[in-house]
């Protein structure tokens, strides 16, 4: 019977910051090498990236054989032994991954083993790979992959470097820069490391009326790792333009922002006929078709993995889209009344050419001016907009540096973007905006907003 070994690792250069995963996956008996995995991912944690470097190397396994049982070896004390089920996984960011990692195989399965470091180098190159390239706005390229020439190399008996005479400052100095260029800076991540397992020790250890403390000394010991890493950076390399790549955000040097990924529902049986279909009508159901949009879309997300909660519009059509995403990602959903549709008034359920017919002067004013309300009492763009604009306040404040799906509808996500491009009201009638699909706005603590438009779930993978 075959058997895998899985080498997995991730990082992130500001933790969080920009991050990037790399796996590889060898055959037991020969260790050939049958399989590589990198992605740049945006901006998360070096946990997050570790898990999703995981995730990748179970089913790139799986792929190859999905009887074979897997060996994995990661040099992360905090991902071996949570999914050993020797520590609790309690972070919100963390559970879904660890989650989806366990589905990949049936249990028993996979084992799991701790490795030092320097015995993982072929995943962390990759990882460093898929960094690079995100950096430079790319995709990692296995074509160009040195990780596997870089592993070798690097179980070869070492061969001194050379250093310049003793005490040679400059030669040192250089190294150091090439080093922190690179983004490792080995000290400053093995004491991250270090904290992190002893974050997490404290956790697993505390008693109930421990707890705060034990939270409060994880938070200084944080706060205090990514100061020094910033200062570090800082000091050894001059600072770049941000170059936006790919993955849900962009800017990472502002900081990690709370970025809403924008699904619209699925489709319903008006959505084809292009009927109005707001707050104010019989809020349908999804269509089978509409089902199946959902079942794509939340399949397209799992691969992703960088979904940390979901919010939806309080609408039947779209609770049963974020139900099937969520089922999907083993995550909650909450319930936002700010991210409804529209009320349309007395032209719900028509179509647009019903309504040029039966109240052309109220439609003529509706396309004139954002104030305009439809026929019979319905809600203005403006008003949509004052209200939309109050709920993303209320989820930016509550989601900072987290990465949330926003399951609403047209009006709303055409609100949000064009608010976060300070584009005029009249932009809403020229945005085109397809059931099931996808954009992204990630909202900065200056105030700044990037809007990343998808729009079809074929671009996730």
């Amino acid at each position: 019977m075959r058997e895998f070994i899985v080498e997995a690792d991730g990082g992130s250069r500001g933790n969080p910051g920009p991050a990037g995963y790399g796996s590889v996956v060898k055959d037991a008996a020969t260790g050939q090498t049958l399989a590589e995995r990198a992605e740049y991912i945006g901006v998360a944690t070096n946990n997050v990236a570790e898990y999703r470097g995981l995730l990748a190397g179970l089913r790139a396994a799986h792929e190859l054989d999905p009887a074979a049982p897997v060996h994995v070896r990661m040099d992360s004390k905090l991902v071996i032994e949570q999914m050993s089920g020797r520590w609790k996984i309690k972070h919100p960011d963390m559970k879904p991954l660890a989650a989806q990692a366990a589905r990949v195989y049936p249990p028993g399965q996979v084992t799991y083993e701790w490795i030092p470091r320097e015995q993982n180098k072929h995943a962390d190159r990759l990882a460093n790979e898929a960094m690079d390239a995100g950096k430079r706005g790319e995709q990692w390229d296995p074509s160009a992959s040195r990780a596997e020439l870089d592993a070798v190399r690097a179980a070869a008996p070492a061969v001194p470097e050379p250093s310049g005479p003793p005490g040679d400052a400059t030669a040192g100095a250089a190294r150091a820069r090439a080093a922190l260029a690179e983004g490792r800076a080995p000290r400053v991540q093995e004491q991250e490391q270090e904290q992190e397992l002893e974050q997490e020790r404290e956790r697993q250890q505390a008693d109930p009326g421990d707890k705060a403390e034990a939270d409060v000394r994880a938070a200084r010991t944080t706060a205090a790792t990514t100061a020094t890493a910033a200062a570090t950076a800082t000091t050894a390399t001059p600072a770049t333009p941000s170059v936006s790549a790919p993955g849900w955000s962009s800017a990472p040097d502002l900081g990690a922002p709370a970025t809403f990924v924008l699904l619209r529902h699925g489709e319903t049986p008006l959505t084809p006929q292009k009927r109005f279909s707001g707050s104010g009508g019989t809020d349908p159901s999804l269509s089978a078709i509409g089902r199946e949009q959902a079942e794509r879309v939340a399949a397209a997300l799992a691969r992703r993995g960088t979904i940390q909660h979901i919010v939806s519009s309080p609408l039947v059509r779209t609770r049963e889209t974020a139900g099937i995403v969520a089922a999907r990602l083993g995550l909650e959903v909450t319930v936002e009344d700010g991210l409804r549709e529209t009320d349309f008034g007395a032209w719900e359920g028509l179509t647009f050419g019903e309504v040029r017919e039966r109240h052309p002067d109220d439609l003529n004013a509706w396309l004139a001016s954002p104030e305009a309300a439809p026929t019979g009492g319905g809600e203005s763009f403006a008003e949509t907009a004052t209200r939309i604009a109050a709920a993303r306040d209320k989820l930016v404040a509550a989601y900072a540096g987290r990465t949330v799906l926003l399951v609403t509808h047209v009006t709303p996500i055409k609100t949000l973007v064009r608010l976060a491009l300070g584009a005029p009201p009249e932009s809403l009638f020229r945005m085109e905006l397809s059931a099931a699909s996808l954009s992204v706005v990630a909202y900065y603590a200056d105030g700044n907003a990037s809007v990343r438009l998808l729009n079809d779930t074929a671009h996730l993978r």
